[in-house]
């Protein structure tokens, strides 16, 4: 096929996927002409709404009518790839996914491959790992794959704002395919040391890479800052207010984004209950209900989905009329990202940002999940090293002080690192050489720093906002937008209406959540000299308790997080907390009412926790039978099970207090002052319940998450 023929075809596949009058962009034929016809590697740094998924699927078109192999598309997340097999279908390439979410069609998805009757196949960078796609599907794909695409590069790259550390398996990916291969990565947000890093990464530049970047800004956004006229965040009930007030006001529909879940929950309910049609959206909401969420705000069926950043890179909706984020997000690259999601189909699209005065502990809580520290790691090589055999997550939490979560990211960078793998039954030790590279932590924790320092400048700058964000990302082009609020004068009122105000704070006001118990032990105890296995039995477990309220959101989390910081005094409960304490109690729909009052032993804040039990005893007209004791103080950041055997340990129940609860007739309200893991009151509540308690409700003044 000679290359006119070859362009009037990709012309023609374009139009099949943007409609009749796309043509394609001068770096869209060149970035296809290198892959096709060059069959080079490139990567494409381009604003949202580009057509950089175009660039893809033209070339996988041409590649197919070649003769060559299927596409392989690494993709960062199932909202991402849902949208590309919709466009892929548009296109008349025939496209399929292996994700989390259809682990049903697998092998139907992998059969379909086999046979030929797959264009594009779209895997999560989790799945290269799979023991059983890696060992049986991959090897097979890499030597058929007609192109290998990377989506969302930046995610390959620690500097980045959302590293995966999955994304860097592609490397030895690569390094195994046919040097014919093309490889394309893509992505929007990337400065120029992320750009080198992905090269770097990919080994792109040892083949002289093809990087097409170009001017960032897209003249449908108009960027602003909703705060007071003193320049500081407005309340958290006047931003509720506002919001609730003005949605109506925004043009079509869009996103509200949050930075915890408890936010995104709290908010949507309350602009549902003044009227608004919305809908919470976040990692912890189950997987039909964002496939949901997200087709009805596709269909204009809801005015907005009130979001974490679960709904981010490659949500496609040309029409979404605005963004609005209630608190910063800690990089400036990340905001750029999120407000991409805008204005690719408009003229115009709304970016309001509404700081809140919790941005930065929320933001220091995340930065506090970076890479541990080397002693931390060793332990967790050495765990692996003498083990028998593989071993899984689960049974390695007792023996390394780190939590799931962190524990999942280290060992997903170890197997990068080539020092363990991930088998059948868990994970093993490679035995290779291992290199802790604190220089390269260090730089990027420094580096964090600076981010969160540049999205405070980006709040406080007097010019043009989104010449301010280009300029982060390195975009030669940045130049004033002529359309932000400080580029036009324009800065939105922070007035509302008294009702709304007295309504939004009654709703952050509303005191309580629930505390779900623990019902399951953790693996492994017995490694720790603890005899507990299994499901937590009903003779031993709580009732489902209450709490004041959640640190993360943005009603009494912040009057909480005040109370409860590590730099606060300790001191007697606070009339309004106390208050507060009492109408939870009071709406608490229990079975039966408790007959004691029982305080779990404080060594941090004495006298916080046992005024408040005393209280709570003495306006309930209850006995205060005394507290759980504690022989030592257990570290509240270790792991479950870490922390678990500390509290078997440390925690045991007074002759006095003993006696007492054996003689009550109904329950025992067990008071602490927070809830983190759940373990203090799991074995305080075990306590009380061998000693003769028929039941225990566990109240808390805060629960985090």
């Amino acid at each position: 096929m000679d290359e006119r023929a070859l362009r009037d075809l990709a012309e023609e596949r374009l139009r099949a996927l943007a409609g009749p009058d796309a043509r394609l962009r001068a770096d869209q034929w060149t970035a296809i002409h290198a892959l096709v016809v060059d069959r080079r590697r490139a990567l494409v740094v381009q604003r949202t709404g580009w057509g950089k998924s175009a660039v893809y699927f033209v070339a996988t078109a041409l590649l197919r009518e070649l003769g060559e192999g299927p596409t392989v598309i690494v993709s960062p997340l199932l909202a991402l790839m849902r949208n590309q097999v919709e466009a892929a279908a548009r296109a008349g390439v025939h496209a399929a996914t292996i994700n989390s979410a259809n682990r049903e069609e697998w092998a139907e998805v992998e059969a379909r491959v086999a046979a030929g009757e797959v264009d594009v196949l779209l895997v999560s960078p989790e799945r290269l790992n799979n023991p059983d796609f890696r060992d049986s599907v991959l090897p097979e794909l890499s030597a058929s794959a007609g192109l290998l695409v990377v989506d969302e590069a930046h995610c390959i790259s620690d500097w980045g704002h959302d590293f995966r550390p999955d994304y860097r398996r592609l490397r030895t990916l690569i390094a195994g395919m046919p040097t014919a291969v093309p490889v394309l990565a893509t992505t929007a947000t990337a400065n120029d040391r992320v750009v080198r890093d992905v090269a770097e990464q990919l080994g792109l530049g040892t083949q002289e890479a093809l990087v097409l970047r170009g001017p960032l800004d897209r003249e449908s956004l108009r960027l602003g800052v909703v705060r007071q006229p003193d320049r500081r965040p407005l309340t958290a009930e006047r931003r509720l207010a506002w919001l609730a007030e003005k949605l109506h006001e925004l043009p079509g529909s869009g996103i509200i984004y949050t930075l915890t879940v408890a936010a995104a929950d709290d908010v949507a309910a309350y602009l549902r209950e003044r009227g608004h049609e919305v809908v919470a959206y976040s990692g912890r909401s189950d997987p039909a209900d964002r496939q949901r969420a997200e087709a009805d705000l596709l269909a204009n069926q809801v005015k907005a989905l009130v979001a974490t950043s679960a709904l981010g890179m490659g949500f496609d909706k040309p029409d979404l009329g605005f963004v609005v984020h209630l608190g910063a997000p800690s990089s400036p690259i990340a905001y750029y990202q999120q407000i991409g999601r805008a204005g690719r189909g408009v003229r115009r699209a709304e970016v309001l940002l509404l700081p809140g005065h919790e941005d930065r502990d929320i933001w220091s809580y995340f930065a506090s999940l970076a890479f541990p520290p080397e002693p931390v790691v060793r332990q967790l090589l050495n765990a692996l090293a003498e083990a028998d055999g593989p071993v899984s997550t689960a049974a390695l939490e007792p023996r390394v002080e780190l939590n799931r979560t962190r524990l999942e990211v280290v060992l997903k960078v170890l197997d990068v690192d080539g020092a363990v793998r991930r088998v059948r039954g868990g994970w093993e030790a490679t035995g290779q050489p291992w290199h802790y590279d604190a220089e390269r932590y260090a730089r990027v924790g420094e580096a964090r720093r600076r981010e969160q320092q540049a999205m405070v400048d980006y709040l406080a700058t007097e010019g043009c906002r989104m010449e301010f964000l280009l300029r982060q990302l390195d975009d030669p082009h940045a130049a004033p937008c002529r359309r932000c609020d400080n580029c036009t004068g324009q800065h939105r009122s922070t007035e509302v209406d008294d009702a709304e105000l007295a309504a939004a704070r009654d709703q952050l006001r509303r005191p309580g959540v629930e505390l779900t118990p623990r019902k399951m032990w953790p693996t492994g105890m017995a490694a720790l000299d603890v005899p507990l296995s299994g499901r937590i039995s009903a003779a031993e477990a709580a009732e489902p308790g209450r709490a004041l309220g959640r640190l993360t959101d943005i009603g009494w989390g912040n009057r909480l997080r005040e109370l409860l910081a590590v730099q606060a005094a300790d001191q007697p409960v606070p009339d309004d907390v106390f208050d507060a304490c009492v109408q939870v109690l009071t709406a608490w729909n229990w079975a039966q009412r408790p007959a004691g009052v029982v305080a779990v032993a404080s060594q941090r804040r004495p006298k916080l926790v046992s005024s408040l039990a005393k209280r709570l005893a003495a306006i309930g007209r209850l006995p205060f039978l005394g507290a759980v004791g504690s022989q030592g103080e257990v570290r509240s950041n270790a792991n479950s099970a870490q922390r678990l055997a500390g509290l078997y340990h440390a925690l045991h129940l007074p002759e006095p207090v003993a006696g007492a609860v054996h003689e009550l007739a109904g329950p025992v309200l067990l008071v602490d002052d927070s809830v983190d893991s759940g373990w203090t009151m799991t074995v305080s509540t075990r306590l009380l319940r061998l000693a003769g308690a028929p039941a225990v409700l566990p109240f808390a003044l805060a629960v985090t998450g």
